[in-house]
């Protein structure tokens, strides 16, 4: 009878260290909905993202994603992002899918123009990237599907030997 109450205190000792330390992990880690301005962004593909993904600008997340659906129109995926009050974007600001790392998930990185007047509440911002697929990099270069730039064709360049 005396083990099993030794096992569940430690059982519980465990359980409470667990919660505080995920406590203090999501508490540290800024996630979460950033309070803001709502704006969208037309992508042709937004592979890992999600809503609840970052949004950067130089490296400091200044908002975050609170949507994405599909555009039934023309089948690209629609953004919404709210950018915290405080950061005013150009209209000429374009938005890129970015990655951390090979490992690392991915995020919406901003790069502000150099427009005097701001994006507002509602806008769109009319340059965007899609993620690079490091996946069909790396099958072209093993495949060689490097760019003939002289035939214009796309395939690799023949090697002929020189006598």
């Amino acid at each position: 009878m005396h083990r099993n109450v030794i096992e569940t205190i430690m059982g519980a000792v465990v359980l409470i260290v667990a919660v505080v330390f995920l406590t203090f992990a999501y508490s540290s880690s800024n996630a979460g909905k950033v309070s803001g301005y709502i704006v969208t962004a037309k992508f042709g593909n937004v592979s890992g993202i999600s809503p609840g993904s970052e949004v950067r600008l130089s490296g400091i997340k200044i908002g975050s994603v609170v949507d994405t659906t599909l555009d039934a129109q023309d089948y690209t995926a629609l953004v919404s992002l709210s950018i915290r009050d405080s950061v005013k974007l150009p209209t000429d600001t374009s938005a890129r899918v970015w990655s951390d790392g090979l490992l690392g998930s991915n995020y919406l990185d901003l790069l502000p123009g150099a427009d005097e007047t701001m994006l507002k509440q509602g806008d769109r911002i009319p340059v965007t990237q899609d993620p690079i697929n490091i996946f069909d990099l790396i099958s072209k270069y093993i495949h060689g599907g490097g760019l003939d730039t002289k035939s214009g064709t796309g395939k690799a360049p023949s090697s002929t030997p020189t006598q």
